[in-house]
């Protein structure tokens, strides 16, 4: 640069000595004008190249450092990311083995009410010296404290139990050793007859399943809606991406321009400055664009289930295929309302954590009840005398025992009022759950036309922002228009289209966040791999706006709304 103005200044010098050697000074009106400053190359870490355009297989160029590519990935389309994320979701399989403890639940407190059967047995070897010891004490004399026990006959000596058989054998066969073996055998069944807390408990835990069961629902209806939230945010993220690629594009084109009419001599230098800035204000955005796409992509995965592959290192776990598209709904919010009453899985859930405390008042009540059980089976043991098999004592056993707490001092009524009491929260929480559910329906309904009113309203937006640049650049090429005019065009442009694309986003995660709370998300046929509880297919579970937290009718009050017509049908005209 030195060089070219060194060069400019000899030329300046030498065609003033030229006119002095010819006696012509030069006149007012000749005044030398001084050639324009040469334009300053941009700093190579401030100009951008221009942006290379994405691959085929949707790769994003980013920076040297991270070199993220989508080359090679697995593609998913919205079916495919739906089909693996319900196979893969770990809220699904978590609610999945949540109804596989239930069942568990259910067998454990069940056996209470079925027979046992337990079988024990009994082995003993005595070391003959304490053997000769103890026999001495019997024929020479009795230990201190003990009571001999003499029995008159065979048969008496076999019923009475296996030391005091020993000692009487003792005693009436002195010559006889005592064996030094022993061992009984004894199998004993116990039944339940009666009592007030196992039966109701039973019923309980078919509710704690049922409650499991409709979580597994809520599950499935809550990851189907993020997984088309989080499929949608790729699609515009990556939308977004074009959008900055292009308006970096258009700004980097601008300032080449001003370069070029700068050099010329027909524009000031601020001209340059300011497409400079405008450019440079514009790749941050860019940048932040690019990030949140790749983080995007990360959060589908981790939706999905889909572990990390070490060998993709820093490339994109999966690539997504698909638009962003606008089919319009009709809503209509009174239909949705009662809809969603009915078809929540979240209410239904709430109703099987209600009728399971109702069951558990009665196990509560069930503690000033009596309890009533039996029990029998058969003993084996040993002869004191014999270790052999085939000499051993054998017999029945039955018994039947009960029992009745009379006085507890207030026990069974302190559980009682407790379990009252939480029957009553769970009726307030259900409750306070149909309130939830009519506000979410609400709020759906209000992001969707609001998403909706924002592409109508910017169905031309683009077109005109579009037409507005294009003028602009005209205008400042004929002269007429100004190059602020121009980037602020640009500017227009690129909110116009990220506006439209956000709104075409946000009235399909909208649409799905209102099928997720109407529960309209899925439909079941009840059969859902088989672990579907026949009670769900009955009207226990009904949770319309007229029944209760039980699922008994409400008492009319005069202030609810006329029937609501079922959904799909239109009024009928007379």
């Amino acid at each position: 640069m030195r060089k070219h103005f060194i060069v400019q200044a000899a030329g300046v010098a030498t065609l003033v000595i030229a006119l002095a050697a010819s006696g012509q000074m030069p006149s007012p009106t000749a005044t030398l004008t001084p050639m324009p400053t040469p334009t300053p190359t941009p700093a190579p870490t401030l100009t951008p190249g221009p942006t290379p355009p994405m691959e085929e297989s949707g790769a994003v160029s980013l920076s040297k450092g991270l070199e993220w590519s989508e080359k090679g990935a697995p593609v998913y389309t919205i079916d495919k990311a739906i089909l693996t994320g319900l196979q893969q979701n770990p809220d699904i399989l978590r609610a999945i083995q949540e109804i596989e403890r239930s069942k568990g639940v259910i067998i454990e407190i069940r056996a209470q009410a079925l027979p046992h059967i337990t079988p024990t047995a009994n082995y003993q070897w005595v070391d003959p010296n304490l053997s000769r010891a103890t026999s001495f004490n019997r024929t020479g004399g009795s230990t201190p404290g003990s009571t001999p026990v003499v029995a008159s006959s065979a048969s008496q000596v076999r019923d009475l139990g296996p030391q005091a058989a020993a000692a009487a054998t003792a005693k009436t066969t002195p010559n006889l050793q005592q064996t030094d073996v022993s061992y009984s055998i004894r199998v004993t069944g116990t039944q339940l007859l009666f009592n007030g807390t196992t039966y109701p408990a039973i019923r309980g835990t078919f509710f704690q399943r049922d409650s499991a069961y409709f979580a597994l629902r809520s599950a499935i209806d809550q990851v189907l809606a993020t997984v088309k939230t989080q499929f949608y945010q790729v699609v515009v993220n990556r939308a977004l991406i074009g959008v900055q690629e292009e308006s970096v594009r258009l700004l980097e084109s601008q300032l080449k321009d001003q370069q070029n009419r700068f050099e010329a001599g027909t524009v000031p230098r601020f001209n340059v400055l300011q497409a400079q800035v405008q450019l440079y204000n514009q790749i941050p955005q860019l940048i932040t664009a690019r990030n949140t796409y790749r983080i995007s992509i990360l959060q589908l995965a981790k939706t999905l289930g889909l572990d990390y592959n070490p060998k993709r290192g820093v490339n994109a776990p999966i690539r997504v295929v698909g638009e962003l598209t606008y089919n319009p709904r009709y809503i209509s919010l009174l239909e949705a309302i009662e809809m969603g009453k009915q078809n929540r899985p979240f209410l239904k859930q709430a109703r099987a954590n209600v009728l399971n405390q109702v069951e558990q008042v009665h196990v509560a009540l069930g503690g000033f009840l009596p309890t009533i059980e039996t029990s029998g089976g058969g003993e084996w043991v040993s002869s004191p005398v014999n270790s052999s098999f085939h000499d051993i004592s054998k017999g029945w056993v039955a018994q039947v025992t009960g029992s009745w707490p009379i006085w507890d001092s207030g026990e069974v009524w302190g559980k009682f009022k407790q379990q009252r009491a939480v029957l009553s929260e769970t009726k307030i929480t259900y409750d306070d759950d149909v309130r939830q559910v009519e506000l979410e329906i609400q709020q759906a309904a209000s992001t969707v036309v609001q998403n909706r009113e924002l592409i109508q309203a910017t169905e031309k937006t683009v077109e005109q922002a579009e037409e507005a640049v294009r003028l602009a650049k005209a205008r400042l090429d004929a002269g007429a228009g100004t190059q602020l005019d121009v980037l602020n065009a640009q500017v227009q442009l690129t909110t116009a289209q990220s506006t439209r694309l956000q709104a075409l986003f946000g009235y399909i995660a909208a649409l799905a966040e209102f099928d997720r709370a109407t529960g309209a998300q899925s439909v079941y046929t009840e059969k859902f791999n088989g672990i579907a509880p026949h009670a769900t297919r009955s009207r226990t579970y009904y949770t319309g706006s007229d029944v209760d937290a039980t699922g008994k009718p409400k008492r009319s009050n005069g202030l609810e709304a006329a029937p609501i017509r079922p959904m799909g049908r239109e009024p009928s005209s007379k």
